[in-house]
């Protein structure tokens, strides 16, 4: 399956983490990290229509990897693997690599 999102939204891949451990070297479960704001984009809509009509088009592509609001978005699967679809505007920023 594919998904097309609408308008100015934007399909997100969270970044796996690596395993977390405490100080005193106690390995965290899933249940208990905090989830990574740290994404991957997937899929852009089309993007916003101005008041003439027009298509505004999105700053993001596919590919992308972007630094998301903590809280934002609808999370979802499709065959199996979790996504989360976003505004542009819960994009914080996008990370560049040197």
């Amino acid at each position: 399956m594919r998904i097309e999102p609408l308008g100015d939204r934007v399909v997100l891949k969270r970044l796996d983490v690596t395993e977390e451990k405490t100080a005193g070297g106690i390995v965290l479960p899933d249940t208990a990290k905090e989830k990574p704001q740290e994404a991957e984009v997937v899929a852009v809509g089309p993007g916003k229509r101005d008041e003439d009509g027009k298509r505004i088009a999105l700053d993001l592509k596919v590919g992308d990897v972007v630094i998301m609001q903590k809280w934002g978005g609808t999370e979802f699967k499709l065959d199996g693997k979790e996504y989360i679809i976003v505004s542009e505007d819960d994009v914080l920023a996008k990370v560049k690599k040197k």
